[in-house]
């Protein structure tokens, strides 16, 4: 299988707080050679002064942790590097239950979870938390890196009892596809080279897990979904008649030629043209960015989705959607929010808190109906027009809302349609 080389691929780390994610983000980017000389000069300087041998590779990321000690809240730390094969971004979110909503953002575009397991405390409650949100937020590919494997003697059996245990609960969860790798950070087992404690691991590395995933298959090629961001007039000399509705596509694939259908009117028309750039093509697909043209003059504004005739989203104005609460005031009852979806946004309101998901449990209260900084819940939605919805399992782009408060214009809550 050939990997494109300028494939970029994001994953996000999940782990409790002491189970080496600092070590192992370090590691990684050590071994792969991806920090520079003045960086790598800086930590092992403060490495010497603190009488460590070698290099302290938490202290790359070490940035991130004075802040949490200084109780600064804390986005996602992005730390980027490169290999021969792949480019990587890596989404770094805190592991405590008060930083649930950050481990959200971090997720919501990841192609991969890299979940860290305490070889010595087995899975554990914040690991279930972690791969239930990971599952939530459809991550297509899950990595479950077993760490500190050096601290129990690099037993295979100590391995194989909590591949067992990860599987016993993750198997309740909608996964499609996990893989499992014994390492240790510190030392650099199965992190970028192979173990040679680990002969009985017939696996690869954790970096060549990551450079070879194939993550084309993860873009919804099927459902063609065209969000109209915005309309072209250049009315300019050869253009007086140009009108082109440009965007990003949100999934699928269209041709010069296709019959569509412009939501939510419902008229019907044909693609007469397809520009990428300055280039004209015969098609394009998720996620490029193009410009296209209509057989016929039809009304379109921003906020209108092109779609394939016999392919549609449902219209609607009230649905169910799985919500996390981001911010730091409760929902209050019959307040109006404004709701983004793709590049349509409206007034919604939130009819009714169904139930609120225990992410530690995976039990649903029914009977609890207040929404806290991150809780998730499933809640019913009525907007002031009819969305172009598809369900979040099928389609990451037009499956997802987020609600922002109308008067501080804060994002209150981002959320998965159902």
């Amino acid at each position: 299988m050939k990997i494109d080389k300028n494939q970029l691929l994001r994953f996000t780390t999940a782990g409790s707080v002491d189970d080496g994610k600092s070590t192992l983000i370090g590691r990684l980017l050590y071994d792969s050679k991806s920090i520079f000389e003045d960086q790598l000069a800086a930590v092992e300087s403060s490495s010497k002064q603190k009488g460590i041998e070698g290099v302290d590779l938490a202290m790359f990321t070490d940035g991130l942790k004075d802040e949490r000690e200084q109780g600064i809240t804390i986005d996602v730390a992005y730390r980027y590097f490169t290999t021969p094969k792949r480019k990587f971004i890596i989404a770094d979110t805190p592991g405590h239950i008060q930083y649930t909503r950050n481990m959200v953002t971090g997720a919501s575009t990841a192609n991969a979870a890299v979940v860290l397991i305490d070889a010595r405390h087995g899975v554990i409650e914040q690991t279930k938390r972690h791969t239930f949100i990971a599952s939530l937020l459809n991550i297509p590919h899950i990595i479950v890196c077993v760490n500190k494997m050096d601290l129990v003697d690099y037993s295979e059996d100590t391995f194989n009892a909590i591949v067992e245990q990860f599987e016993e609960f993750s198997s309740k969860l909608l996964i499609k596809d996990v893989r499992y790798i014994p390492i240790s950070a510190l030392n650099g087992d199965n992190v970028v080279n192979r173990s040679e404690h680990m002969s009985w691991f017939q696996g690869s590395p954790m970096l060549h897990e990551l450079e070879t995933l194939h993550i084309s298959s993860d873009i919804n090629k099927i459902d063609a979904r065209f969000p109209v961001q915005t309309v072209l007039r250049p009315q300019r000399k050869g253009f007086e008649d140009y009108r082109g509705y440009a965007g990003r596509i949100a999934s699928g694939i269209y041709r010069v030629g296709d019959e569509v259908a412009v939501l939510p009117s419902g008229f019907n028309s044909k693609i007469k043209s397809i520009n990428s750039g300055d280039k004209e093509v015969e098609e394009a697909f998720a996620p490029m960015s193009v410009a296209m043209t209509l057989e016929d003059d039809i009304d379109i504004s921003r906020g209108d989705m092109i779609v394939k005739m016999n392919n549609q989203p449902e219209l609607s104005q009230e649905f169910d959607v799985m919500l996390c609460w981001l911010n730091n005031s409760p929902v209050k009852p019959r307040t109006k929010y404004t709701i983004m979806h793709t590049s349509n946004e409206q007034k919604a309101v939130i009819k009714d808190i169904v139930y609120k998901m225990d992410v530690n449990t995976f039990k649903r209260n029914e009977d609890d109906k207040d929404l806290k900084m991150n809780d998730i819940a499933r809640v019913k939605l009525k907007t002031s027009h009819r969305l172009m919805l598809d369900s979040y399992r099928d389609n990451r782009n037009t499956g997802s809302v987020i609600l922002v408060d109308e008067s501080t214009k804060e994002t209150v809550a981002a959320g998965m349609i159902v």
